[in-house]
């Protein structure tokens, strides 16, 4: 595991934040009220509204839980100001070719951020950890469950 196994971005992290504000002081208190109610309502075997609610409760509390946890223990790095712009390092964006000579275009990000759909890559994945301090020109190997495949840097960039 990378030594920035740990990193995010301040885009990512207030995603927590909000994903965490939003289950615990929006949808946890409706949850609540509405076991509260179904108690009230006599038979709780039978009572749908009382099972699923003590059941989303359980998922709630949680991810609430591995949330709280994660963001103690998350380092928030501002790609931006990276001293060497010159090597692709935690938040860089990267053209690279592949041996086929399709380009592609990617962010490493941390894992909490990863959308690969999008083209936000974790810096644990195969090609993230690869492509780790290299430069524009540098050919990489990449190990994939697929094989091997040789990948060149076209381009390293950082947000402005």
């Amino acid at each position: 595991m990378s030594k920035f196994a740990d990193c995010i971005s301040p885009d990512g992290f207030k995603g927590l934040q909000d994903e965490l504000h939003e289950l615990w002081d929006v949808e946890r208190p409706v949850v609540v009220r509405t076991v509260h109610w179904a108690a009230g309502n006599g038979d709780r075997s039978e009572n749908g509204d009382y099972i699923y609610g003590k059941k989303r409760l359980r998922q709630i509390d949680g991810r609430v839980r591995y949330l709280r946890k994660r963001l103690e223990n998350l380092t928030v790095v501002e790609a931006r100001l990276q001293s060497d712009q010159s090597k692709v390092y935690f938040g860089a964006t990267v053209c690279y070719e592949r041996e086929n000579g399709n380009a592609q275009t990617i962010t490493i990000v941390g894992k909490d951020e990863t959308e690969p759909n999008l083209g936000r890559i974790s810096l644990d994945s195969p090609v993230g950890r690869a492509l780790m301090k290299k430069s524009v020109g540098d050919l990489v190997i990449v190990h994939t469950p697929a094989g091997e495949e040789e990948l060149e840097v076209i381009s390293i960039s950082y947000p402005n």
